[in-house]
């Protein structure tokens, strides 16, 4: 059997296998102690199901955003979203003064968007999602190009899961507990060991923590 040659690119996230380059998916998370990922940095967020613990993650965000720059947001990658984190996203990023570093790397990003219901997507290199959502994942995870990095998009993020599509865990867990709300791992997921590859404590206390799939 032939050699199996890995090219670590995108903090290890790009596999060359017999030449033939295969993108990697990941998502970034902030959640709570209790597993909730709804709503981090405001109440009118994401209101959805009656949730009002909006914003639990302000103690901690200056700090966490600093790390996530550096750990997750540094290396070229393209944007995975589902359309609420879109349509939350492009209003408030694509407007964004031109010197916010957050802002250049989310507008200068290549966005697909799954949408079942947007005609029209007005914000800078978006590309839309329709019709068999896993096919057309694992299409993209097929092709050469950047790592594919999920925000937010708590649905999508349930559809990923249930279908094993996700290689990487970026995930901040902040020191709070909220009781209700959209969690992470919510709808469950396939069951897969996980090996863990770097971990932080931000000084607000939040924990980075950074997990690969054993494939």
């Amino acid at each position: 059997m032939a050699a199996l040659a890995v090219e670590w690119i995108n903090n290890g996230l790009l596999e060359t296998i017999k030449g033939n380059a295969m993108r990697k998916l990941a998502i970034l998370s902030f959640q709570t102690l209790d597993g909730v990922m709804q709503s981090p940095t405001s109440q009118e967020e994401d209101p959805s199901g009656g949730f009002t613990g909006g914003g639990w993650g302000a103690s901690c965000w200056d700090d966490v955003m600093e790390q996530v720059m550096r750990e997750a947001m540094s290396d070229p990658y393209d944007l995975l979203l589902g359309r609420k984190t879109y349509e939350l996203f492009a209003p408030n990023w694509s407007d964004a003064p031109s010197d916010n570093p957050v802002a250049m790397k989310l507008n200068s990003a290549t966005k697909y968007v799954v949408t079942s219901t947007l005609n029209e997507l007005e914000w800078i290199n978006s590309i839309a999602i329709t019709g068999d959502i896993v096919a057309e994942i694992k299409r993209l995870k097929e092709q050469e190009g950047n790592l594919l990095q999920v925000h937010g998009s708590w649905q999508l993020i349930q559809t990923l899961l249930a279908h094993d599509l996700i290689d990487e865990y970026r995930l901040w867990t902040f020191p709070v507990i909220v009781g209700s709300g959209k969690r992470l791992f919510g709808n469950g997921g396939a069951p897969k060991n996980l090996k863990l590859i770097k971990s932080d404590i931000c000084p607000a206390g939040a924990i980075m923590s950074i997990y690969r799939g054993n494939k």
